[in-house]
């Protein structure tokens, strides 16, 4: 598993030649959010200019005390005006949906399962090239707003084919990835062994070592599978070395007990393997225990979690081990800055409402601006056990997004933090560097591809795919979900005079 150590502390002022790389940038007289590892804060450095030489940040320095040697062929980049700011971490994702984009708008969680998800016709609806169109085509949006990271929970594993295109993708797109292969029984008869078998063949990829894309593990049946096949996946995981373990826990009525005390009953947690719960709704105190004891995080995906209906009823107590997810981003944008947006407005919500309960008025804000940030940026680094990502410092991966400040949304800023959480937007993203290449500049996504030809390709499969789900009935959620927890109707509002919510 590729492991960094921890990056040197903030450079702030410095006298010192850096050396010559084939590529290098300078951000010039912008405003850099860093962080101080010294004080475990955000640092807002005014006036200052940031350097970065091949795939890495090499200086950060004040204009006004600088003396650094700026290697030939430097591209120099005017952030006056700018914020600039790390790359934003999703840490839970699904991006071979993009096909279904605006299809699920007023589903929720139980109709998901049974018709958007991985055990649905999908598995024989979707080929190997609207895998990898819808695969690129969503991290094209995601790049567009700022993410430089993906942790993939990559479930399209429906055959050799579609695996091998879902990763062909995920190389080609030019993100940053942790692409977790999915194990999981279908019903093609693609079976789970088989699926091993193709994960083996695939992370022998030649391409891997020099790409961005690291490969790890997806399984969601902790709860369901025999233990001889659990075991034989975290026996997998262990054996190659797998960059990352992922899995979908909920708890609560939903009865996913994909949970770190499960895991902890086959002693797998006591790893330096990144291991992420995705959404960890209704979380134990048992389990938070667990996750500080041993290092590992959740992703909460509020917006994911408020659309469905699962909720995130105890998520917001586990902070210390969180990070920002977005999940089935068919129904929302891939915008990690909406995703937070929403988390901090839902958790101050939750907690001004306990105070207000017992007849008090708040005297303080639950939950800061810059926790929010963090929450969005390093903790997605530290989930992956890679502190040299979603920070900028010197010695850190030159994953860089530049704001423009000017905008009209933006214009008056003083504190550069709130004006990304509070007020920014999609659009007012200039540049987006990873592993210091361009990926979007000047408002503009630079590919390695023809982005126009890939879309329209998209497009025609998209239709088609759009076409069948139209097509296809709504399940009939009637009698008992699992575990003898019952469906129900939740009450429904409509703003003008009706009955119910008009679809």
């Amino acid at each position: 598993m590729a492991r960094s150590a921890l990056v040197p502390a903030l450079l702030v002022t410095c006298s010192f030649a850096v050396p010559a790389f084939a590529s290098s940038v300078l951000f010039e007289r912008g405003t850099i959010i860093t962080f101080n590892n010294a004080s475990q804060s955000l640092e807002v450095l005014r006036n200052a200019s940031l350097l970065t030489s091949s795939d890495r940040i090499t200086a950060i320095f004040e204009d006004s005390n600088a003396n650094i040697t700026i290697p030939p062929g430097t591209q120099r980049v005017s952030a006056e005006g700018k914020i600039i700011s790390p790359g934003f971490v999703d840490t839970h994702r699904h991006g071979w949906q993009t096909a279904y984009k605006t299809l699920g708008s007023n589903t929720t969680l139980a109709e998901y399962f049974d018709r958007y998800g991985e055990f649905t016709q999908a598995g024989t609806v979707f080929k190997a090239d609207d895998v990898y169109l819808g695969q690129l085509v969503g991290i094209y949006e995601a790049l567009n707003s700022g993410v430089t990271t993906i942790l993939e929970h990559a479930h399209a594993t429906f055959s050799n084919e579609t695996a091998a295109a879902y990763l062909n993708a995920s190389i080609d797109s030019g993100v940053r990835m942790w692409f977790c292969y999915a194990l999981h029984t279908l019903s093609n008869g693609f079976s789970v062994a088989d699926q091993m078998a193709n994960y083996k063949d695939l992370i022998r990829d030649e391409r891997l070592p020099e790409s961005l894309v690291k490969m790890g593990l997806a399984y969601d049946a902790f709860a369901s599978a025999s233990d001889d096949e659990i075991r034989s996946v975290l026996d997998l995981a262990k054996n190659t070395d797998a960059a990352a373990l992922t899995t979908h826990y909920l708890g609560g009525p939903w009865f996913d007990a994909n949970s770190p005390s499960r895991l902890n009953e086959f002693a797998f947690l006591n790893t330096s393997m990144p291991i992420v719960f995705s959404h960890a709704s209704f979380i134990t105190p048992d389990d938070a225990v667990l996750l500080r004891k041993y290092n590992h995080y959740i992703s909460t995906t509020p917006e994911s979690e408020m659309h469905y209906g699962h909720g995130h009823e105890f998520s917001a107590f586990i902070q210390d081990q969180a990070a920002i997810g977005v999940d089935t981003h068919f129904t929302y944008s891939t915008d990690i800055i909406t995703q937070v947006r929403i988390w901090l407005q839902s958790t101050r919500l939750k907690l001004f409402s306990q105070t207000m309960r017992d007849w008090k008025i708040p005297r303080n804000n639950p939950m800061s601006v810059n926790q929010a940030f963090l929450l969005a940026t390093r903790s997605g680094g530290l989930a992956l056990h890679r502190p040299d990502i979603g920070v900028l410092q010197v010695g850190a991966k030159a994953d860089i997004v530049v704001f423009d400040g000017n905008s009209p949304n933006m214009l008056g800023w003083v504190d550069p933090i709130a004006a990304i959480i509070l007020h920014s937007h999609v659009g007012d993203i200039k540049h987006v560097l990873v592993d210091g290449k361009w990926r979007k500049r000047d408002g503009e996504l630079v590919l390695g591809q023809n982005r126009t030809a890939i879309e329209q390709r998209f497009l025609q499969s998209a239709r088609i795919i759009q076409k069948i789900w139209e097509t296809t009935p709504l399940p009939d959620l009637e009698g008992v979900y699992s575990n003898g927890i019952v469906y129900g109707s939740a009450m429904t509002v409509d703003v003008e005079k009706g009955n119910g919510t008009g679809y």
